[in-house]
């Protein structure tokens, strides 16, 4: 009987420990998950960032999705992401949103951007000052030979309503004159991109992390010099169009995002930054 019973208590325990090890096992391969949104300006450094940040830290995955700067920060407002993208400063709006549901939005510069303006690669043109460029948007403006190009028409691409992109070029550019009514408008800088780079007749804008060999980079004319989005003239302003991009969280970021932020804050990762083809926040990265 002894044998017995002390049989089934050898049983028992081995199963107890069997589980306690199982559920260590099934408690190794849990994950934090950080969901952020926002920005396609922002899209690509943060795919790469968190790429980078992912290979580090196995037990964290970023789950990642563009949708415009305006989205992001009402996805923050509506907590239902960690973290926004933006390529413009949060308004008071969307902080008095925020307020009333609760959530303090915490900012992050996390790079800075030069907005940038281009054109099929075949356009003549390689420069336009400010006050060409916001007649060209306006309308004033409809043939290429008006800026010193060919004879032939523009088309104007500007990105949607819900981009903090088109947002931050209405206030630098256009001051207080209203977009033309026959603009193309685009959901996202890589479809900005795309349409340029097939349209011979095209100009539009874009982040420079976006800047490749199917368009053309034209400079911006400032007192009589040609001045184009590279990194010293984004971090000195001499480049007109030069902009921070942001992250937005609440007040009360996860544990995750905290650390993320702070990664891409870090000198690898704004060393990232660089190599994406913005420029760092942190002059060591």
């Amino acid at each position: 009987m002894k044998k017995t019973i002390s049989f089934a208590l050898f049983i028992l325990f081995f199963v107890s420990i069997a589980f306690v090890l199982g559920s260590g096992c099934l408690g190794s391969s849990s994950h934090d998950t950080l969901t952020v949104s926002g920005s396609t300006t922002v899209l690509p450094l943060v795919q790469t960032l968190s790429e980078e940040y992912m290979a580090d830290n196995t037990d964290v995955i970023i789950s990642l999705k563009g949708g415009g700067s305006g989205t992001g920060l009402a996805e923050l407002i509506d907590k239902t992401n960690d973290i926004a993208m933006s390529s413009r400063k949060i308004n008071d709006k969307e902080i008095a949103n925020a307020n009333a549901n609760g959530i303090q939005p915490v900012e992050t510069i996390i790079a800075w951007d030069g907005l940038t303006i281009v054109v099929h690669p075949e356009n003549p043109v390689n420069s336009l000052s400010l006050e060409q460029l916001s007649k060209i948007y306006s309308g004033e403006y409809t043939n290429w030979k008006q800026v010193g190009g060919n004879d032939m028409p523009i088309a104007v691409i500007c990105r949607d309503s819900a981009s903090g992109t088109q947002e931050y070029f209405k206030e630098a550019v256009m001051k207080n004159t209203s977009l033309r009514n026959d603009v193309i408008t685009q959901a996202a800088t890589g479809a900005v991109t795309q349409e340029v780079a097939q349209n011979k007749n095209a100009i539009g804008y874009i982040g420079a992390a976006y800047q490749d060999s199917r368009i053309k980079t034209i400079g911006i004319q400032v007192n009589g010099t040609v001045v184009y989005p590279a990194e010293q003239n984004i971090l000195t302003g001499t480049y007109p169009l030069s902009r921070p991009l942001y992250l937005y969280t609440t007040q009360n970021p996860t544990l995750a995002a905290e650390n993320f932020i702070s990664y891409i804050m870090s000198p690898n990762g704004q060393f990232i930054v660089k190599t994406v083809g913005y420029a760092p926040v942190n002059i060591n990265g």
